[in-house]
C-alpha cells in the first residue's frame, strides 16, 4: 500500500562515495509514489542524530519543505509515501514517526491489528503519543525494547535485537524499517505479509517496498521470506527470522530498466502504459511455445500429472484482475470443459469454500502482493489444493507462496489505474486455458497451434486501435460534463462492461455501471432516461448468431427509452449502425479473444475523459497501486 525506502553507503576518508542517502530516498519515492500519495517523509542519520521532514500531501509538498529547511547529505536515510490507513493524511499522521527521545526513526507499510493493545500497554508506562497511527505505536514499542530489554545497547546488533523482539509481539500485516542516531551506518527493516525487497550496490545498499524504489542504481535483488528481519550497511545484508535464527533470502535479477518506467514523452504513465499494451501482450505470449505450436510453459513447477487429475478450478482475484479472471472462466470452461469459478479474493475463505487436491486455484494478481489474495491462497493450500500465481512482479509474495507461477511480462506498471497489466492477465490466463487443454486433450494440437497465430496478431491489432482512437478521444472531451455513464456486454463482454465502468469510477469519479446485457430487462433498464450515455460492447457478428442479434437487441431497447448509444464492434459489423449514435471499430478476431481489443477503447475513453475534467489520472483520489491490507 505505501511506498517504503531505505539506504546506506559508505565514506571514504570522512567524505560521501557515491550517492547522498537523501538523494537516492527522493529518487526511489518518486518511483514509489504510485503505491501511496497522502503524504510523504525522510529521515536521515547525522553526527549522531535523526533529522526528518514529513508533509502530507504528494511528494511535491515534501521536496518544497526540504527545499525551504535542507537536510545535510548523508550515507543513512529511509523514506515513505503513505497510503492512510490509521489516522488522516495530515503533516502529524505521516512517516517517519520519532522514538527514543527523537534518537529512532522508523516507517511502516501495512496494519498492526493489536496496536490498540501494545498502545494502552506503553500509555501506562508513561508513553506520549502525537499521531493517530499504528506506526507510531511500533516506534515507541522498539523504543521500550531498546531502553528496558537491551539497557539502552544499539552497538553490537541492538537494533536488530529489538526489532527481532517487538516483532514477536506485533500482529497483523507489516513492513518496518528503522534507523537510529547511535547505529548511523545501519538500516534494520522486517516484513510479514507485506512487501520488501533488498538491493545489492557496491559499497552501498538498498531496501524498498518494490524494485522500483532502487531501480536507478542497481538491478541485483534479494527476495525476502516470510517473517524475517534484515540489517543492511554499506558492504552487508543479514538477514534472520524473528527469532534471531540464520535465514537466506534468493537473489535475482531486474530484467528491465529505469526508462521502462518513465512517461517516455506521454501526458501521463497511463497514457504510456496504454501505448504500451501491444509490446506487453507481445512479451507475454514471448518464448511459451515451440516450432511446433506447443505450449511450454516452464514456470509451471505442478507434477502434469496431477494437473490433468484437476476437476474444478477456482480463480481469485479483486478488482480489475478479477475481471480478467471472469474472461478466464469463459476460456477455460470452452477449452477445458472443467468447471471454473471466479471469487473475490476478499470473499472466498469467509464462506467456507469446497475445496480438495483435485482443486486447481489460479491467483491474479499484478503486484504479487494484494493480501486480500495472498490471504485466499494460503487458505486454499491449507485445504490441499493446488495454486498458480498469475503475476506482473518478479519476486513478490503470491508466486512465492503458489505451488506454480505464470508470470506476465507487461513491465512496471506506474499508473494506478491498471491497463496493459489487465491485458498482460487475460493473455497468461488464455496460455493457461490453452496449456491445460493440451495436457488432458480436450483440443487438437492443431487447434491450439491456430490460437496461438490469432493470440499473435493481437499486439497488431491493438495497434491499430490505438492508432484510429482520434475521433473517441474527441467523444470523450465532449461528454467531460457527463454525471452517469452505463456499460452493457454479453459473453466476454460483459467483463470488459465491468472493467470499463470501473475505469471511469477511479479517474474520472464519474458514477458507472457495468451490467450484463440481458439482464437490463431484469431491473437496470429503469436507470435509462433521456439523453443517458449507454457504452455496448458487441459480439462479433461471425460468433454465436444469436448471442450478436440479441445484443442487437439490447442497444435497440435502451434506444427507444432515450439512451444515447455508444457502440463498440468488429469491424464489418454493419447491423449496429442503425441503432448506434456512435460506433468505434476493432478489428476482426474470434469472439473469445475480443476483450484484448474491446477494452482499449474504453480505457483510451476514461483516460481522455477524467484528463478533460483536470483530474491526475495517474494517482487517482482515495486508491494506491498495490493494496496491501484486508
Amino acid at each position: 500500500m505505501c511506498g517504503i525506502v531505505g539506504y546506506v553507503g559508505r565514506s571514504v576518508d570522512g567524505a560521501i562515495n557515491g550517492h547522498s542517502a537523501l538523494d537516492v530516498v527522493l529518487e526511489g519515492l518518486r518511483r514509489l509514489e504510485y503505491r501511496g500519495y497522502d503524504s510523504a517523509g525522510v529521515a536521515v542519520v547525522s553526527q549522531g542524530a535523526i533529522e526528518s521532514r514529513k508533509k502530507s500531501g504528494k511528494l511535491s509538498n515534501l521536496i518544497g519543505e526540504l527545499e525551504a529547511r535542507p537536510l545535510p547529505e548523508t550515507l543513512t536515510g529511509i523514506g515513505h509515501t503513505r497510503w492512510a490507513t490509521h489516522g488522516g493524511p495530515t503533516d502529524r499522521n505521516a512517516h517517519p514517526h520519532l522514538a527514543d527521545g527523537g534518537k529512532l526513526a522508523v516507517i511502516h507499510n501495512g496494519i498492526i491489528e493489536n496496536f490498540a493493545e501494545l498502545k494502552l500497554e506503553l500509555l501506562e508506562k508513561g508513553v506520549t503519543f502525537l499521531s493517530e497511527t499504528d506506526t507510531e505505536v511500533a516506534a515507541a514499542l522498539l523504543a521500550d525494547i531498546l531502553r528496558n530489554q537491551l539497557g539502552g545497547d544499539t552497538a553490537n546488533g541492538g537494533l536488530t535485537r529489538a526489532m527481532e523482539l517487538a516483532c514477536q509481539r506485533l500482529e497483523g500485516a507489516f513492513t518496518l524499517l528503522a534507523v537510529h542516531a547511535d547505529q548511523p551506518d545501519v538500516v534494520v527493516a522486517a516484513r510479514r505479509n507485506s512487501p520488501l525487497v533488498v538491493g545489492l550496490g557496491e559499497g552501498e545498499n538498498f531496501l524498498g517496498s518494490d524494485v522500483s524504489g532502487f531501480i536507478d542504481y542497481t538491478r541485483r535483488a534479494v527476495e525476502l521470506g516470510q517473517d524475517q528481519i534484515v540489517t543492511i550497511t554499506a558492504d552487508t545484508v543479514t538477514i534472520t527470522d524473528f527469532f534471531g535464527n540464520p535465514a537466506q533470502g534468493k537473489e535475482y535479477h531486474v530484467d528491465w530498466d529505469p526508462a521502462s518506467a518513465e512517461k517516455g514523452g506521454f501526458s501521463s504513465f497511463m497514457e504510456k502504459e496504454i501505448h504500451d499494451q501491444p509490446d506487453a501482450v507481445a512479451q507475454t505470449l514471448l518464448g511459451r511455445s515451440d516450432l511446433d505450436g506447443k505450449l511450454t510453459l516452464d514456470e509451471l513447477r505442478i507434477d502434469p500429472e496431477l494437473l490433468k487429475q484437476v476437476n474444478k478450478i477456482i480463480v481469485l482475484a479483486c478488482g480489475t484482475a478479477a475481471y480478467a479472471g471472469m474472461v478466464a472462466k469463459y476460456a477455460i470452461e470452452n477449452w477445458c470443459r472443467i468447471p471454473t469459478e471466479v471469487e473475490l479474493a476478499h470473499e472466498f475463505r469467509y464462506r467456507d469454500p469446497i475445496l480438495d487436491e483435485k482443486t486447481l486455484v489460479v491467483s491474479i494478481s499484478q503486484s504479487g502482493e494484494t493480501m486480500d489474495t495472498l490471504m485466499a491462497v494460503r487458505y486454499a493450500r491449507e485445504q490441499g489444493a493446488k495454486t498458480i500465481s498469475i503475476c506482473n512482479t518478479n519476486g513478490s509474495t503470491i508466486p512465492r507462496e503458489s505451488d506454480a507461477v505464470l508470470y506476465t511480462h507487461a513491465g512496471p506498471e506506474i499508473a494506478v489505474a491498471s491497463t496493459k497489466a489487465f491485458l498482460a492477465q487475460i493473455t497468461a490466463a488464455y496460455l493457461l486455458g490453452l496449456y491445460l487443454a493440451q495436457l488432458r486433450g480436450n483440443i487438437f494440437s492443431g487447434q491450439i497451434k491456430d490460437v496461438l497465430a490469432d493470440l499473435n496478431k493481437i499486439p497488431a491489432k491493438i495497434q491499430t486501435i490505438l492508432d484510429n482512437a482520434g475521433p473517441l478521444r474527441e467523444l470523450a472531451r465532449s461528454m467531460a460534463n457527463e454525471k452517469s455513464v452505463l456499460f452493457l456486454g454479453r459473453h466476454v463482454g460483459y467483463p470488459v462492461a465491468l472493467e470499463g465502468a470501473l475505469k471511469l469510477k477511479e479517474i474520472a469519479y464519474i458514477h458507472a455501471e457495468g451490467f450484463a446485457a440481458g439482464e437490463l430487462k431484469h431491473g437496470p433498464i429503469a436507470l435509462i432516461d433521456e439523453g443517458q450515455p449507454v457504452f455496448v460492447v458487441v459480439p462479433s457478428p461471425r460468433g454465436r448468431d444469436s448471442l450478436h442479434a440479441k445484443v442487437v437487441s439490447n442497444i435497440q431497447e435502451v434506444r427507444a427509452r432515450g439512451a444515447r448509444t455508444l457502440v463498440i464492434a468488429e469491424e464489418g459489423d454493419e447491423a449496429v449502425k442503425a441503432y448506434a449514435e456512435y460506433v468505434f471499430y476493432v478489428p476482426e478476431t474470434p469472439t473469445l479473444l475480443m476483450p484484448l481489443l474491446t477494452t482499449v477503447p474504453l480505457q483510451i475513453f476514461a483516460a481522455e475523459l477524467a484528463a478533460a475534467k483536470g483530474y491526475d489520472v495517474d494517482q487517482p483520489r482515495n486508491l494506491a497501486k498495490s493494496v496491501t491490507v484486508e
